[in-house]
């Protein structure tokens, strides 16, 4: 074919499907009116609100909020509030690893105030907004011809789905509108929702039929009830106070839990603390910008709570009380001391972007004890908000790795405010470059800044073990005998992560330390400063820049080991590594050269500082993730923890998150048990191949009471008196054939009929065993194997 006709054809394709565009459009018009927002605005009457909040939303959130929620959302179609529905969906990517510029952010309630701004954004309706009409509501619903489609489907006929449907997170989404669903159906006939999951049942069919025949009303969230009004009052009066200090203190605030869902009481209704326009009192008119940081543009910004109206999600809630006690610790950190502020902090990048220079007039002890108090909350927002998704962003960590934290008590007090300050310049972030960066000439700029950093730091330490500080277990936070942050695991889950409380599995490979600059460096980095909707420069510039950070956490764990053994756990650690990277880790610049003050009685170091670790935080160890906790007798118990100790062979072929479903002998859901599996590394130094950086022979698996991840890759059941042979079979397999059998046995595989009966079943415990963290679970990683 010449390239003349090669052109012809293309212009020919482009043509034919243009014009058949045209012509399905101008169907619809003839059919059902010219779409119109107008049609859509209705009020629901008291029988359609209860209809829908008791009969449809239900089923919304259980059988399609699982994968249409949060920034992955396909077609960035979000079915867990009204307004996300009635927004619709959009052909263009939020998360796009190839964008040379960074794109306009579509953030639901945040960049657009109306419908009318949603469509001229291009989101394109999934309910009918023509005229309405029983005929027009549906067959002018992407909605319903979506779910209609699925169920001529019918039954799955095989166990294993073909190459007709594709689960790639990366899979080319087509997002049909309305006037391209014929079209649509006929080459993708098997792309019905629920997407390669059974359909509704015909009872939640008929349900959802009857509730878009009419209209498809949805009513408006229930105002707040008086005490919550109440309680929004006092809050955001204190969050808003006239005085500098207090301006200040709330900025610092706000920039750090703007992520979080606030409990104001013990009900399930949360808030977000958000930027606005307008003091308490008056309507909230949120500023938008892209990072919380970001020059607002008005004379004074007020922060303001206002309520979450969506489904709660499991995958980005990150649940924090704001009770009196905390707010009355808050003040204590970040209010009390005595210092003054005599003017606010600029908005100009350079300042902005590097919490260092913006509030250091407020004591680091403060900050960091600030920071301490919900550790948590403050290492899930790097994993929950928007940096979490996809391979490159989270394979800057390890499979497994447990978390520890220098004691504020003894990290320097004063001292440490004043080297900080001196040291502002060298921690600046990658956020200053924008949203648009260029990887490598910012990778040399900020490994040098490190480097100096690193430099000066040591020699602190070094200066301050002369004085007398001692290097050991007073170094680590105890969480005061009383908080459970002090003990963190962190689990990669290939894509994503996940951390808990508590020192969750077996010892892991690797550990980190975390101090004051490290964490406040991590949350600047990966949450506030990291933009979803920035180009691939800003991405990896962003994921090369936490290799510091991560490298910076290990050599605090390492300076608690003899100065023999840091080199040499080090290099294994970082086993076939690039050579670029090896010499940067080695320099002499980045190691501490102080000895250890604690004593070891056996020649695995590693392992008896883990101990003493685990020793010492013991008080503060949260165990609701031990399988010991399960319903089980001891016998099946003893089963689940040799397991726990296998290490390579077939766990392999195990993919990242199963969650097994336990029922008693008649087969009633009794209890949960996760497993995760910890992909070994001989180094996690590469960006991109990741493949060739596996050591499969020491893979391991954790083991886990209830649900231990967002994002489930297959389920299972087993009953009590199977557990055993189900233990046997994953620790006897040898091939993906043995877990194609594991599968035959005890999988529910996306094509299994009981799958929503046992996704139901999960869900229920879930919730029942921790009703504050829980959500709806994602799945978009369901495997197909």
């Amino acid at each position: 074919m010449t390239i003349m006709s090669r052109r012809i054809s293309v212009v020919f394709i482009f043509l034919l499907l243009t014009g058949c565009a045209v012509y399905a459009t101008q169907k619809m018009d003839q059919a059902y009116g010219l779409p119109s927002l107008e049609n859509r605005e209705q009020v629901a009457s008291a029988d359609e609100a209860a209809f829908f909040n008791g009969e449809v939303k239900p089923i919304l959130d259980r059988r399609c909020v699982s994968c249409h929620a949060c920034y992955d959302s396909p077609c960035q179609l979000k079915l867990t509030s009204k307004a996300g529905i009635e927004r619709g969906l959009s052909k263009d990517l939020v998360y796009d690893g190839t964008r040379l510029l960074a794109s306009d952010p579509t953030r639901l309630y945040i960049d657009a105030q109306s419908l009318t701004d949603w469509r001229k954004k291009g989101f394109n309706p999934v309910l009918n907004e023509r005229s309405q009409s029983p005929s027009a509501n549906l067959n002018a619903s992407v909605l319903f011809r979506a779910l209609s489609l699925r169920r001529e489907q019918g039954d799955f006929t095989q166990e294993v789905l073909g190459d007709e449907y594709d689960f790639a997170l990366s899979r080319d989404q087509q997002c049909p509108t309305i006037e391209e669903y014929n079209a649509f159906e006929k080459t993708h006939p098997h792309w019905g929702m629920p997407y390669g999951l059974p359909a509704l049942t015909d009872q939640e069919h008929t349900t959802i039929t009857r509730w878009l025949v009419n209209g498809g009303v949805i009513p408006d969230p229930k105002p707040l009830s008086n005490e919550h009004a109440d309680s929004v009052s006092d809050w955001e009066s204190r969050f808003n106070l006239d005085d500098l200090k207090h301006r200040l203190v709330s900025r610092y605030v706000y920039e750090h839990i703007y992520l979080y869902s606030l409990y104001l009481d013990e009900s399930d209704v949360r808030f977000r603390l958000v930027r606005s326009k307008t003091p308490p009192g008056e309507p909230v008119s949120i500023i938008a910008t892209r990072r919380p940081y970001d020059d607002p543009k008005v004379e004074r910004v007020y922060y303001r709570l206002v309520p979450e109206r969506e489904t709660k999600v499991q995958k980005n809630h990150i649940p924090l009380a704001l009770t009196e006690a905390r707010y009355d610790l808050w003040m204590s950190y970040l209010y009390s001391p005595d210092y003054q502020v005599e003017s606010l902090p600029s908005y100009d990048y350079d300042v902005s972007t590097n919490p260092f220079k913006a509030f250091g007039v407020i004591p680091s002890y403060g900050r960091y004890r600030f920071l301490l108090e919900h550790a948590q909350n403050t290492i899930m927002a790097f994993i929950k908000g928007p940096v979490c998704r996809g391979q490159v962003a989270v394979n800057v960590i390890n499979e497994q790795f447990w978390v520890y934290f220098v004691n504020p008590e003894v990290d320097y007090r004063n001292e440490m405010s004043v080297f900080l300050n001196g040291q502002a310049q060298h921690l600046d972030m990658p956020a200053e470059l924008s949203s648009n960066a260029l990887p490598i000439s910012s990778w040399v700029l900020y490994s040098e800044k490190q480097k100096d950093y690193m430099s000066a730091k040591a020699q602190l330490i070094e200066k301050a073990v002369a004085k007398g500080l001692p290097i050991d277990m007073s170094l680590i936070w105890d969480g005061d005998k009383q908080n459970q942050n002090a003990a963190l695991t962190v689990f990669r889950h290939f894509d994503n992560a996940t951390v808990v409380k508590g020192l969750v599995g077996e010892a892991p490979k690797t550990a980190w330390v975390i101090d004051y600059p490290l964490l406040e460096r991590i949350h600047y980095l990966l949450v506030a400063g990291f933009d979803v909707y920035g180009n691939v420069g800003h991405q990896l510039v962003t994921r090369l820049y936490m290799d510091f950070l991560r490298m910076e956490g290990e050599m605090n764990f390492l300076l608690l080991l003899p100065k023999d053994e840091r080199d040499r756990l080090r290099q294994f650690w970082y086993r076939e590594a690039n050579q670029t990277i090896k010499d940067y880790i080695f320099d002499d610049y980045l190691n501490v050269d102080v000895p250890t003050n604690i004593s070891y009685g056996t020649g695995s170091h590693k392992r008896e500082l883990i101990e003493k670790l685990s020793q010492r935080l013991k008080p503060v160890l949260n165990q609701d993730y031990d399988v010991k906790n399960l319903a089980l007798n001891s016998t099946e118990l003893a089963a689940l923890q040799h397991l726990a100790l296998i290490k390579g062979g077939g766990l392999q072929f195990l993919p990242e998150v199963s969650v097994v479903l336990i029922t008693d002998k008649q087969g009633a859901p009794k209890d949960v048990l996760s497993v995760i599996h910890n992909r070994a590394h001989l180094n996690i130094s590469s960006l991109l191949d990741e493949e060739d950086a596996l050591a499969p022979e020491e893979d391991t698996v954790t083991l886990a009471k209830g649900v231990l991840g967002d994002y489930p890759n297959v389920f299972m059941t087993v009953s009590e008196d199977q557990v055993i042979d189900w233990v046997h079979t994953i620790g006897s397999m040898e091939s993906k054939q043995d877990y194609v059998n594991l599968l035959n046995r005890f999988g529910v595989r996306r094509t299994n009929p009981s799958f929503w009966q046992v996704s139901d079943a999960i869900g229920e415990l879930n919730k029942k065993a921790r009703p504050m963290e829980s959500g709806v679970l994602d799945y978009n990683r369901l495997e197909n194997r």
